[in-house]
């Protein structure tokens, strides 16, 4: 990068076969072939024979297939195809679901892509940024990201924020004509911008130098090489995952050393507990959470939320405090100049020319403001030269323009009234010379400020001071001595539809607190034209005063945190974090970015600045609190919808396998043959392939739910006990009533084993199971696998698979067991509902 820093641009242009006009549309596409896409991660999707290969990496998977060989060489051919048919399908499925959920997820995320202004042939074009090549001449702007390494070829005002790469908390000023040779040591030198970083201000045209893998950000990326934290639902997957294992083995062990003392056949034991093994596992759960999320981004995504990371949609749905920031949020953001005033509150046309100064030479991030300054009056900037510039950043919370008109030289400043009102030694009178700003001055601004904060104005304030004729330069040092013009008011109204929102989200448990850089009489104005219950205040400068524990007992109570930096927006949410809240954040700033990392889930919108929607993981296409209401609901469904086949999966599915193994010590036989529980497996994981498109019951959305293995865990030891007890009760019916023998205890323990756990789903899935009907798809899976496990043993495979024919008193006995257990499960299902508000906070 020193060689593109130091290389005459001509000669740069030559070695990347360029030109000031940048690339045309077939050099571009040609260089994107030989190149490459300009991203970090160039891992291409997995291809079809790659995601089928490393499912054959799974220990389990290996395991059996192991079995099926022993079973062939042995001669037990059912047990061979049985076990080979129920690893192919379980590999179909996962393989073809994740390939579709992936599809899904990428093409949303296709829809919120990051775009780069480029000049091909001369003319500037919108191009996906993954599609910049070296040679490239770009155009940035204020809020952009920097989407490659590159060359500046012109910067006018240009400050940038490294701290992605340099790790310095300021903008960095950048310019092309900086003096060469730059030195040989400099990592970051100042005529180059680099893949990551953020334009603060300022506008220029940039060469690219190099993208992807081959920017100093790719090669940080390759050096480090590191996995990302897991998320709160990754981590508790894992945690099911692990206690599932260790009940596994601990109870195949338990069921290989019974067998094994009672003298049983070696290998029917060993396949018993590898099929006890397989009936434990929840083998499809990775496909079930993937596909489930993947069909609630699509959901949200209708209602107009882009979802570009899937397990955010459980954070989602865990959220309980929504931190917001007030313009355009809450406000229609249709800001209109509705008062020009001096100190005293009197109307002043000297504040509104000089705000049109500095609103017509700005260049650096342009505000709605600057528009409704330069629409209030005719202004003619003819008459005025600038000469240089302050940008304005999030810190000072102001922008200065040196200006020349009628040979006299002016800073002219425009910022937030409080900073302004620091930096000023004097102020302007109607008619008379300027006075000092004394207490007493002091104090009426104040005064006037609370007025026009009270009325629900957003305000400005406006200064100005004589500098020397020959000054060059403006900088941070000079903007002190000020003499204060006076202040803007603005009005922008509340936004329609936003009481509504506050309502429904309210109504969801989302209690909003407002996170705002403005005034904190105009943000509570504006809360109450909504209906916004305000409790206390909390301002930036009382916020620097706190120390962490100080700030973690007042968050709570406090709904407003205003005149708060990028900075203090972020310590407010990481101590919301700490507290135990799941914390979202919307804004679509550039002072916004760092709250959106701070955040569990960020929402930014699709108008957003760059910076701001790389690093939301949520985008709405309306900034509007009622969308994000409806993602919240969409987001608690997909959450409890796997949630539902977790439950299952210990509650009838653990019942039926711990029962089996209880059964190796009660019976002369095994309770079932292996190739009979995989064919359980089988047919009850076909069944439940439609619980990611299952309706919710309505109080599983109407709370904040967050993934708690604790609940799971109890779940299970409820539920399981309930699931065994009926098994031992069919087991004694057999046994003692019917006189069953081997063959028709098999058969219809089969059965029996399949229809609770298959049926059991319509119990658990809801509070009413009788008023909350389930997916059309998810009944028609559940009939089809019960009309299959009845069908069987009157089929020609029935001898093939250890079958018998079942008498009709055994069939009637069956479903009277079944009904019973479904009827139990019912009322042990609204109790523990009730007592532990499945999966809430």
């Amino acid at each position: 990068m020193i060689r593109a820093a130091t290389l005459p641009l001509d000669d740069l242009f030559r070695s990347l076969g360029s030109a000031d006009g940048g690339l045309d549309a077939a050099t571009a596409a040609a260089r994107l072939a030989t190149a490459g896409p300009n991203r970090i991660d160039t891992a291409a999707p997995r291809r079809l024979w790659s995601a089928v290969s490393a499912r054959f990496r799974n220990p389990l998977v290996l395991v059996l297939l192991g079995a099926a060989t022993v079973s062939a060489f042995t001669g037990d051919v059912a047990s061979f195809v049985v076990i080979t048919l129920v690893v192919a399908m379980s590999m179909a499925l996962d393989v073809a679901q994740e390939h579709r959920a992936q599809n899904a997820a990428e093409s949303l995320r296709s829809q919120v892509s990051l775009s780069a202004s480029v000049l091909r042939g001369g003319s500037p074009e919108q191009v996906a940024a993954v599609d910049l090549v070296p040679g490239d001449v770009i155009l940035l702007a204020a809020g952009d990201l920097v989407p490659a390494d590159c060359r500046l070829i012109g910067a006018r005002d240009l400050y940038v924020d490294d701290a992605l790469l340099t790790g310095e908390p300021y903008p960095t000023e950048k310019r092309a004509d900086l003096a060469m040779p730059i030195p040989a040591q400099e990592d970051f030198p100042g005529n180059l911008v680099f893949t990551g970083s953020s334009v603060v201000s300022g506008t220029a045209r940039a060469l690219v130098v190099a993208t992807g893998r081959d920017t100093q950000l790719g090669s940080i990326a390759r050096s480090l090489q590191k996995t990302p934290p897991p998320t709160v639902f990754a981590s508790g997957i894992r945690d099911f995952g692990m206690m599932i294992v260790r009940l596994t083995v601990l109870l195949v062990l338990f069921a290989l050393l019974v067998n094994l003392l009672l003298h049983r056949p070696a290998l029917e034991s060993f396949l018993f507990a590898l099929a006890l093994a397989v009936g434990l596992t929840p083998e499809l759960l990775p496909m079930v959470v993937s596909v489930t999320l993947a069909h609630g981004a699509l959901r949200m995504a209708r209602k107009n939320v882009i979802v570009k990371r899937l397990t955010a949609i459980h954070d989602l749905g865990g959220m309980d405090v929504l931190c917001s920031d007030k313009t355009g949020t809450l406000t229609e953001a249709r800001i209109r100049l509705v008062r020009e005033v001096d100190l005293g509150g009197g109307a002043s046309a000297s504040v509104l020319r000089m705000a049109q100064v500095n609103a017509a030479f700005e260049t650096g991030l342009k505000s709605p403001l600057d528009d409704a300054i330069l629409e209030a009056a005719a202004f003619d900037p003819a008459a005025w030269r600038k000469i240089d510039e302050v940008p304005f950043d999030f810190q000072r919370r102001r922008v200065s323009i040196l200006v020349e008109n009628d040979g006299q030289r002016l800073l002219v400043v425009k910022g937030a009234p409080e900073d302004v009102l620091r930096l000023t030694t004097a102020y302007e009178r109607p008619g008379l010379p300027s006075a000092p700003l004394d207490d007493a001055s002091r104090a009426i601004a104040a005064g006037t400020l609370d007025a026009l904060g009270s009325e629900g104005y957003r305000v400005l304030g406006v200064a100005w001071k004589t500098v020397e004729q020959d000054r060059q330069h403006a900088g941070v040092i000079d903007e002190t001595g000020l003499t204060l013009a006076g202040f803007l008011a603005f009005l922008d109204p509340p936004k329609t539809g936003a009481r509504e929102a506050l309502v429904a989200l309210a109504g969801l448990g989302v209690a909003v607190k407002v996170v705002t850089g403005d005034h904190e009489q105009v943000t509570r104005h504006v809360c109450r034209e909504l209906g916004l219950a305000v409790g206390d205040t909390l301002t930036g400068p009382v916020l620097d005063s706190l120390d962490d524990d100080a700030l973690a007992a007042r968050l709570d109570a406090t709904t407003l945190f205003c005149r708060m930096t990028p900075v203090q927006k972020s310590r407010v949410i990481r101590a919301l974090r700490r507290k135990g809240h799941v914390v979202g954040y919307l804004g679509d700033g550039i002072n916004d970015a760092p709250p959106l990392h701070a955040a569990d889930v960020g929402f930014s919108v699709d108008t957003a600045v760059d910076v701001a929607r790389e690093a939301a993981c949520m985008i709405l296409l309306r900034k509007d609190l009622g969308v994000l209401a409806e993602g919240v609901r969409e987001g608690r469904r997909t959450f409890a919808n796997i949630l539902k086949y977790i439950m299952m999966g210990t509650s009838s599915n653990f019942g039926n396998m711990f029962s089996m193994a209880g059964g190796v010590l009660l019976l002369p036989y095994l309770p079932m043959l292996p190739i009979q529980i995989l064919l359980n497996n089988l047919l009850y994981d076909l069944s439940e392939m439609a619980i990611p498109l299952d309706r919710v019951d309505e109080a599983m959305v109407a709370r904040p739910r967050h993934w708690d293995l604790g609940v799971v865990r109890r779940f299970m030891f409820t539920f399981g006990p309930i699931s065994s007890a009926f098994d031992f009760m069919v087991f004694g019916l057999l046994l003692w009533v019917f006189q069953a023998d081997e063959g028709l205890f098999h058969t219809s323990w089969f059965v029996e084993s399949l229809a609770t756990q298959v049926l059991v789903i319509f119990i658990i899935r809801s509070r009413n199971p009788f008023r909350d009907h389930p997916h059309p798809l998810l009944v028609a899976g559940a009939l089809f696998a019960i009309a299959v496990a009845v069908g069987l043993p009157y089929s020609p495979l029935a001898h093939w698979l250890g079958f018998v024919p079942l008498p009709a008193p055994v069939l009637a006995a069956l479903a009277l067991v079944a009904t019973a257990y479904l009827g139990v499960v019912h009322l042990a299902n609204r109790w523990f509902f009730t007592r532990y508000q499945r999966g809430s906070r």
